[in-house]
């Protein structure tokens, strides 16, 4: 069993950490999450660095809903790079899964958009674990998790 962390907010207005434990359950029998819940975005990075340091997880998903007002811009950005450390100084990968309240204009749309956000990075975790060869596919295809994909661009290399 490999086991993945699952830490998440309740500052979030979605309960993305169980849609990423049913979604990470359904993808593999041999993916065991353990699951934490922290009160805020910037609490983020100690709790994805003890899941990987102190319980054996080898990813956690980092879950979080920052809101609209310029400090909620500002608290996602430390979170962010709290998490680049705390992965850097673990030596695992953590998969940031931001959704900013204001990416879109209603609360139905703001719940679809969480909702196929955690999955596709759900499904991007188990690719870093179990078949890597499926993200190099993707290389340079302009995906986007949540929304409509870019596309590539340019031509032959």
């Amino acid at each position: 069993m490999i086991r993945v962390g699952v830490v998440d907010t309740t500052f979030a207005r979605v309960n993305m950490g169980d849609i990423a434990v049913r979604e990470l359950k359904a993808l593999s029998g041999s993916i065991a999450v353990i699951r934490r819940t922290v009160p805020g975005v910037k609490d983020l990075p100690l709790a994805a660095k003890l899941l990987l340091t102190k319980e054996g997880c080898e990813l956690v998903m980092a879950l979080g809903m920052p809101g609209p007002k310029p400090i909620d811009k500002t608290c996602a950005h430390e979170a962010s790079l709290g998490l680049i450390w705390a992965s850097l100084m673990a030596e695992k990968p953590i998969i940031e899964v931001f959704v900013h309240e204001d990416e879109v204009s209603d609360e139905r749309s703001l719940y679809e958009l969480t909702v196929k956000r955690v999955k596709e990075h759900a499904l991007n975790a188990y690719f870093m674990l179990f078949r890597p060869e499926e993200l190099t596919r993707g290389a340079g295809k302009g995906l986007r998790e949540g929304g409509p994909d870019a596309g590539p661009i340019g031509g032959r290399y």
